[in-house]
């Protein structure tokens, strides 16, 4: 089965797309189950995936200046809300059209995650999330089901509603032999915590791009929309007063599971930290904010004692960055990126999860856990926007595969 995984992040700067070929052998069992035939079905079979194509397709100015806009914590008109949904589903469909010719892979399946526009938190009580990004358009162009609002069925079962990743992060690593957390560093920053004898955990630590970004468009005058190469920071001092200042945020301080955006992490959050040092100058303040990212996400890790820490995302393009979330880790901890631990392309990863929960999803199988997203039961995930034909599901499945494993090309 292809399917093809389209992401668009809290980072705003473009959609990611994988095309992945998923197989499924009911009747393998991982290394670690019985070789009986009993022991197979308990591990769910063995379930592959090859990537065959992937892509970060830049937006076009104006529709990346209109979903920034959506994106602060402003009243917006109603108009600017359908605008944006759809031209991110037009330019969507259009962005996996042409890679879809260019390969000359059909897809059997598209899940769209869109782009999150508001994840309303109250009382650490997730009440309402909302992407965007119109599926019907992509039905419209490919011809094939579109699967959509993956997020919403586990937020109405008391979830958080993300991280998602948790799922993929379990099936990529197996059986854990040492507590490790998987992070994905974009917008903002989340990890899933694998452990030997414990349920799989998945939260967001806090920003990971989000507060560089805004000084990082400010420094350049919106020649820039990210830091490249943490150029920017490493001309700046940390300031340890702003830096303390940022620390103290309550969010840090709750327990897991837990989950953020840019509802809280926003321009106008960080003034009111960068108002109290009217001296500071940018440089230094997005040299404060970089280790802000590694500092959190550091102690989160270090608070469920992981021993290893497995990278994605945009954040590890950024050497300073990287640099001080090795320092903040300390000798003990291993820091590797998913490209050399487990063959997937960072940049692939999040792209990769959609493709997932729509193989999931369209085998009857739920992607998410409670122990992941703090739902009180697993979910189902997302909506079916029919192809140019009828939906024909296939009979369901009733066993999670015990271990997805990366294919060679």
């Amino acid at each position: 089965m292809i399917i093809a995984g389209l992401m668009t992040g809290t980072s705003a700067d473009g959609l990611d797309i994988v095309l992945a070929e998923f197989t499924h052998d009911a009747d393998a069992a991982d290394a670690g189950a019985a070789d009986s035939a009993a022991g197979a079905a308990e591990a769910g079979g063995e379930l592959g995936v090859r990537i065959v194509a992937a892509r970060e397709v830049p937006f076009d100015p104006n529709l990346a200046r209109d979903i920034l806009r959506l994106l602060e914590p402003n009243d917006v008109p109603l108009s600017l809300v359908s605008s944006v949904d759809a031209r991110l589903g037009r330019f969507s469909a259009e962005a996996l059209k042409q890679l879809c010719v260019e390969t000359g892979v059909d897809c059997d399946l598209v899940v769209s995650h869109g782009q999150t526009v508001r994840h309303d938190i109250t009382d650490d009580t997730v009440t309402s999330t909302l992407q965007i990004g119109q599926p019907a358009w992509i039905a419209e162009d490919t011809g094939a089901p579109v699967l959509s609002d993956v997020r919403a069925r586990d937020v109405a079962a008391g979830g958080q509603g993300a991280p998602l990743v948790g799922i993929l992060d379990s099936l990529l690593l197996g059986e854990a032999t040492e507590p490790t957390a998987v992070l994905n560093l974009g917008g903002i920053a989340n990890i899933t915590v694998l452990s030997p004898h414990s349920d799989p955990l998945a939260f967001d630590t806090g920003p990971a791009n989000a507060l560089i970004d805004v000084l990082a468009r400010r420094i350049t005058q919106g020649e820039k929309g990210f830091d490249r190469d943490g150029e920017l920071a490493a001309q700046g001092s940390i300031d340890d007063e702003l830096l303390a200042r940022l620390l103290a945020d309550p969010y840090y301080a709750r327990p897991a599971p837990k989950s953020t955006g840019k509802e809280l992490f926003h321009s106008a959050y960080l003034d009111g930290f960068l108002t109290a040092r009217p001296r500071l100058g940018e440089l230094d303040a997005i040299a404060t904010v970089t280790a802000l990212t590694a500092r959190t996400v550091a102690e989160a890790c270090r608070a469920h004692d992981v021993t290893a820490v497995i990278a994605s995302g945009g954040g590890t393009r950024n050497p300073v960055l990287m640099r001080h979330l090795a320092d903040n880790l300390g000798e003990d901890i291993t820091l590797s990126t998913t490209d050399e631990a487990l063959g997937v392309p960072e940049a692939a990863k999040e792209a990769l999860l959609m493709a997932l929960l729509g193989w999931l999803s369209w085998n009857g199988l739920a992607g998410t856990q409670p122990s992941l997203t703090g739902a009180a039961h697993p979910s189902i995930a997302g909506r079916l926007s029919p192809g140019h034909g009828p939906l024909t599901l296939p009979e369901p499945l009733t066993t999670l595969p015990a271990q997805l494993k990366i294919l060679p090309n």
